[in-house]
């Protein structure tokens, strides 16, 4: 569970989140939608800990987490796929994997065979670098990486952009699978309204860098979408 209570942030004197309230429930799957630069990557990097909260709160997982760091997200749970992937060009795919094995919250040191299962052509290319993979096998990559965490909350930012169809279509197939099988909360944002609907149970609308509407995908009607997702 995800909840922000009255949080602002403000980034180099710009205000960009605005007495914000949002409260995500365990085990859903929530797509977090809105024009270009009304606030959705912040809120992420929020949440991540990765920009301050200059007022409200912040609770994951039923602890208070407005102060805490980057670093302890991992901890409890949360793993986190950003934009862009940023993901080490001069890693191997194994040494990528392996980076996450490092954190506290990781008992075992050895990649788990069911991200192989749900991304098989990265045990195809376990020793090819970072770098050398397309568009669509680093995503798989930095998605596999995030999971390598065991995590129980998954925060993924724009995870279709720059995307070939049949990889979009597999990371949907993943997400869903992740999800319904293993009760995983999905958190992502993302601008391709039928991935959104194909994927998303509950929908977040999001307008200068206030959370405008909330509800279930279905209410997410026509108007809406004109109104706060056309361009």
């Amino acid at each position: 569970m995800i909840e922000l209570t009255s949080v602002d942030q403000k980034y180099g004197g710009t205000q960009i989140l605005w007495d914000l309230d949002l409260k995500i429930k365990k085990g859903s799957r929530t797509c977090i939608m809105g024009r270009n630069g009304v606030g959705k990557t912040t809120l992420l990097q929020v949440i991540m800990g990765m920009l301050p909260i200059s007022a409200g709160n912040l609770v994951i997982n039923d602890k208070d987490m407005a102060k805490e760091s980057v670093e302890s997200r991992p901890v409890i749970g949360v793993g986190y796929v950003p934009q862009g992937r940023h993901i080490f060009p001069l890693l191997t795919v194994e040494e990528n994997l392996k980076v996450s094995l490092n954190c506290k919250r990781q008992k075992s040191k050895t990649i788990p065979e069911h991200i192989y299962e749900l991304f098989p052509v990265l045990k195809e290319m376990l020793h090819r670098r970072g770098g050398d993979l397309s568009g669509g096998q680093q995503q798989q990559l930095a998605i596999a990486r995030a999971l390598v965490l065991n995590p129980n909350i998954l925060i993924l930012d724009e995870p279709n952009e720059g995307i070939q169809p049949n990889i979009v279509q597999l990371i949907r197939d993943v997400l869903l699978k992740l999800n319904k099988e293993h009760g995983m909360t999905i958190v992502l944002v993302e601008q391709k309204l039928p991935f959104a609907r194909a994927v998303g149970e509950e929908f977040v609308l999001m307008e200068k860098g206030h959370v405008i509407a909330t509800g279930p995908m279905p209410e997410l009607t026509d108007e809406l979408v004109g109104k706060y997702l056309a361009v």
